[in-house]
């Protein structure tokens, strides 16, 4: 079928836009956007996930306040006839100037909770190099990102309050990603199972100061071999600066005793012209994502079937262990950052699973 975006010339396969490169049903595309005051008091991460091959859309926002409660609405439709609208229920995503500036809508709604943000970039995109994963033969992860470091204004409502959102003190983050993706609401029934590894780390770190930015994305064994690395500092778009790519990184992160979450740490970049970045991180705040539906929680997956339409909310009291202990997994954790005198903002996601000796983990 034709949509808006067949008349552009930017067709890659003989085929309109409604369609992809492969019938796998794993092909995903996603956008994740987050908004973070800077005392850590609110942080906010919203997100959109494009199923072609499985005829789906989905929505989700997750609200952390004060450490103290965390507020989710998630929704779900039936993809096609309107297919090419990125609209999914009150959720809506508009790209008003491409890498430069977007909005993120969720309009008024039984949840109590709304917002209209514009995120304005003010540095350029930093591409990733393509992740790439086979497990005997077949195909477990072809996917493409890119991260942007950026601004946002506009306002969020929560039950009734609101609250304005300022260029001076709030940031924002954002990704973009395409391709065959692990999990999700695939079901595994009839293939062979996936590795199921002995100790495996995922991290992602996404940093912003005044003049230049940072992120890297990197996969560990447990012997901290890597399987997978990408990475480079950037600068605002009105500078002219060229990106740096980054070679490695050295991580040395503190955890908490009950969960597998950060509370502090440094790291060090390896810039590709042998210059080394030296940053430390401190945890103003988390939100935990999996309420979002990343892996699933209470009865929402991404990816997965619910129906012509579902939307629905849950509420997290993060004062009770066990209810963190449940929702923990994948957790958007912002920090302050330090290097040198300079003082920027960003996202550290961690997952560490199985054994990993260097932090004292040995086995799941």
């Amino acid at each position: 079928m034709l949509t808006k975006y067949d008349e552009f010339v930017c067709h890659q396969i003989v085929a309109t836009f409604d369609s992809v490169e492969t019938s796998a049903r794993e092909w995903t595309e996603r956008l994740w956007f987050c908004a973070h005051d800077t005392t850590g008091e609110l942080i906010l991460v919203a997100g959109f996930g494009f199923y072609p091959n499985r005829n789906i859309i989905d929505a989700f926002a997750c609200l952390s306040v004060g450490g103290k409660t965390q507020h989710n609405v998630r929704s779900s439709r039936e993809l096609r006839p309107r297919i090419d609208a990125v609209e999914v229920g009150p959720f809506s995503y508009e790209v008003i100037e491409p890498l430069k500036r977007l909005r993120w809508l969720l309009a008024d709604n039984e949840h109590n909770l709304s917002y209209d943000i514009e995120f304005q970039a003010t540095m350029l995109a930093h591409e990733e190099e393509p992740q790439i994963g086979r497990f005997r033969g077949r195909v477990e992860e072809n996917v493409k990102r890119y991260f942007q470091v950026g601004k946002p204004s506009g306002w969020l409502r929560l039950e009734g309050q609101t609250y304005r959102i300022d260029k001076d003190t709030w940031r924002a983050e954002r990704d973009h990603s395409w391709g065959i993706r692990r999990g999700g609401g695939v079901p595994e029934t009839g293939v062979q199972f996936g590795e199921i590894p002995e100790g495996y780390l995922y991290n992602m770190m996404v940093a912003q100061f005044d003049k230049w930015g940072a992120t890297y994305h990197t996969r560990e064994t447990w012997d901290e071999k890597s399987r997978h690395f990408s990475g480079g500092v950037f600068y605002p778009v009105e500078s002219g600066k060229s990106e740096l790519a980054l070679t490695r990184v050295e991580h040395d992160f503190k955890f908490r005793s009950d969960i597998r979450q950060i509370n502090g740490g440094s790291v060090v970049l390896h810039v590709e012209d042998g210059s080394k970045i030296d940053i430390s991180v401190r945890p103003l705040s988390v939100c935990y994502v999996k309420a979002g539906g990343y892996f699933g929680y209470k009865g929402f997956t991404h990816g997965l079937w619910l129906g012509p339409y579902f939307n629905d909310s849950v509420r997290i009291d993060l004062a009770d262990p066990n209810a963190v202990r449940e929702v923990s997994f994948l957790d958007d954790v912002m920090c302050e950052m330090r290097c040198g005198k300079e003082i920027g903002y960003g996202i550290v996601e961690m997952v560490v699973v199985g054994k990993y000796p260097r932090y004292g983990y040995q086995g799941y």
